[in-house]
């Protein structure tokens, strides 16, 4: 047999050549310098791989840049070419222009503003409802099997449709802003974490078992943390909705105690026929949505990436 023929050999080694078997931990490599230099430069180029990667990767600064000034020439293009009046189409540097007009009244600060602390508060309320919510409809089939249905109706559901019944319930306040917001992220939120919780393998819940994970254990310390990448979905779609909620609730409900968003700075452009106002709150909806994906859900899902060992097949 193999096995004794090798067992004959190391009693026989001598006390100089036993150190050297006993460092051999692949028979396939045994005697082979050339498969032995191979495995030494495919870590060394894991190890510069990873110290690339730690690097400032000025493509992420330099294309999207190089993408919006082609977006902004086309824009100037297409005005230049007279289809369209300027007070219908203005151009970048109209918009601007007014834009720095709103900046030196106030407006322009007031209505981001106003805008970005009740998505940022409506959203922060949406993810304390929605995660113990997600995780019980994720945990317990019989309700999920219940409300499961009408979660994703809900999701499906426009948010500009709960504004006119927000107004009659909370009326021209900030309760129907905020009510509006909750309805558009709360069920994304909950699905996302339920869709994250469907992708874990079963052998998690095993070993939680094994251990003596109680129900709340096996939820916020097995579930919950191996449904990241899931849940991380479900948040981001919940800040899109919550935004998107948020927009058409300040559009249509407008006076009363409700504050200057950016959605009644584009119901006034509009009210003025002013397209040049118009533009500028679109870009400025336009822009805080963007940075809210760079500043905040950006960094986060490429950490999650990074240590799961998924970025290098990733394009982020």
């Amino acid at each position: 047999m193999p096995i004794e023929q090798e067992t004959r050999l190391a009693e026989g080694d001598t006390a100089e050549q036993a150190p050297q078997s006993r460092h051999i931990t692949s028979p396939s490599l045994k005697g082979n310098p050339d498969e032995l230099r191979d495995l030494e430069a495919g870590l060394d180029k894991l190890q510069s791989d990873a110290h690339r990667k730690a690097r400032i990767d000025w493509t992420r600064i330099i294309l999207p840049i190089a993408a919006l000034l082609v977006l902004i020439l086309a824009w100037q293009f297409y005005v230049s070419l007279g289809f369209k009046r300027r007070d219908q189409v203005p151009g970048p540097l109209d918009v601007l222009s007014q834009f720095g007009s709103l900046w030196a009244e106030g407006k322009a600060q007031e209505a981001v503003w106003t805008s970005l602390q009740r998505g940022v508060i409506g959203f922060l309320i949406s993810v304390a409802v929605a995660t113990p919510v997600g995780l019980l409809l994720a945990q317990v089939q019989p309700l999920r099997r219940a409300f499961g249905p009408l979660i994703s109706g809900l999701q499906v559901l426009p948010s500009v449709a709960w504004v006119p019944a927000a107004i009659i319930w909370f009326g021209l306040s900030d309760g129907t802003v905020y009510f509006v917001v909750l309805m558009g992220a709360i069920p994304s939120i909950i699905n996302g974490l339920i869709s994250g919780v469907d992708q874990i393998p079963p052998q998690y819940r095993s070993v939680g078992k094994v251990l003596g994970a109680s129900r709340l254990q096996m939820a916020l310390q097995i579930v919950l943390p191996a449904a990241l990448p899931g849940y991380l979905g479900g948040l981001k779609q919940g800040w899109a909705f919550s935004w998107r909620s948020l927009m058409a609730a300040e559009i249509i409900a407008v006076g009363g105690t409700i504050g200057f968003g950016l959605g009644s700075l584009l119901d006034q452009g509009r009210t003025l026929s002013d397209m040049a106002t118009v533009m500028s709150a679109i870009l400025a909806i336009l822009f805080v949505g963007i940075l809210i994906e760079l500043v905040v859900f950006a960094p986060i899902e490429r950490r999650l990436l990074l240590r799961r060992g998924l970025l290098a097949g990733s394009t982020r």
